[in-house]
């Protein structure tokens, strides 16, 4: 990762950890830090967020990005998501609310701290690459299996971490998330 879009999510993840909020960045970064580095325009960030975190989190925030405490709350409420915007860049980050099943919470238990900056050298808490080709199966799926973007993230993980992956891990949660005859054929092209 480089320029702004590394600064920003440096911030919030920091900002997370600061306020104790377990999180892990997953989406086309995470999927970029495991496997075939592409741009993005935003990040997406998995946390464990709870009501009491949302003024904590506006207060903390709110000099660099539009923030909404109210989309934040029915979030919340809702397990879905909102989102920051970098008021400098226009940069954004999505925030996905864990979703109250056992998949979510191995997410943030597997998750790792990575390097993504390294002048000076820090660190951010990055989806397994598991997780990351799991998670993107499910949207691919939920997306009518017609994204080609995500298509190759999927296949871009598979392909670095060759030989590095937890296959049984992965097939155990492919088939409690319904995405076990994607996850074969992934493979199978890899």
């Amino acid at each position: 990762m480089q320029g702004e879009s590394t600064r920003v999510t440096i911030l919030v993840a920091q900002t997370l950890e600061a306020l104790g909020i377990p999180y892990a960045v997953g989406g086309s970064l995470a999927s970029s830090l495991h496997g075939v580095m592409r741009s993005t325009l935003d990040v997406d960030i998995v946390a464990d967020m709870r009501v009491e975190h949302i003024q904590p989190l506006v207060t903390a925030l709110s000099k660099e990005f539009y923030t909404d405490d109210e989309m934040m709350r029915d979030a919340i409420e809702h397990h879905s998501s909102f989102n920051l915007i970098h008021y400098e860049t226009a940069f954004k980050v999505d925030i996905f609310i864990r979703k109250l099943r056992a998949f979510d919470q191995m997410q943030l238990e597997r998750r790792r701290l990575s390097v993504i900056s390294t002048d000076p050298e820090q660190s951010v808490y990055v989806a397994s690459p598991e997780d990351v080709i799991l998670s993107k199966l499910e949207w691919y799926r939920m997306g009518g299996e017609i994204s080609d973007r995500q298509w190759r993230d999927i296949l871009g993980v598979l392909k670095t971490r060759s030989g590095q992956l937890d296959l049984a891990y992965m097939r155990k949660w492919a088939k409690e998330l319904t995405v076990e005859i994607l996850l074969e054929r992934a493979l199978n092209e890899t």
